[in-house]
């Protein structure tokens, strides 16, 4: 992964993060168990970045991947939910739905039009071509 697929795999990951903490606290519950609530939509988040790289070989930042990396993200964590016995009320799934799309999806179109991200490295650097001499004249 480049630097600029790391910096975004770090803000999906704090975008989970920060979606769990405002969860956790809207039903006055600690926010220091947000990662444990995170998990399973990291999980998620996790596989949707393999599916985009593995299946596409596109960046998993770029906005049309990333709602390939929500959708994962946000079925697989309900799932995940689901299988562990954990709250998935239509009302939770409808706000984390828009929520997490917000999240996920609202970065990469900042991005697509500022460009805050570095530019992603070439697979693999140019030859280096030899200087010039004096001689070559």
């Amino acid at each position: 992964m480049n630097r600029r697929d790391i910096s975004g795999l770090l803000i999906d990951l704090l975008a989970v993060l920060i979606f769990a903490a405002f969860g956790r606290a809207s039903h006055e519950e600690s926010v220091l168990g947000a990662p444990l609530t995170a998990l399973p939509f990291w999980i998620g988040l996790g596989v949707g970045w393999w599916l985009v790289r593995s299946r596409s070989g596109r960046s998993p930042v770029e906005v049309g991947p990333g709602v390939t990396v929500w959708v994962t993200t946000l079925v697989l964590g309900m799932l995940l939910r689901v299988i562990t016995g954990q709250g998935t009320a239509l009302a939770f799934v409808v706000v984390a739905t828009l929520v997490l799309g917000v999240l996920l999806v609202g970065w990469r179109l900042a991005q697509e039009r500022t460009g805050f991200l570095p530019a992603a490295e070439p697979a693999h650097a140019p030859e280096p071509t030899p200087a010039a001499t004096a001689d070559d004249d």
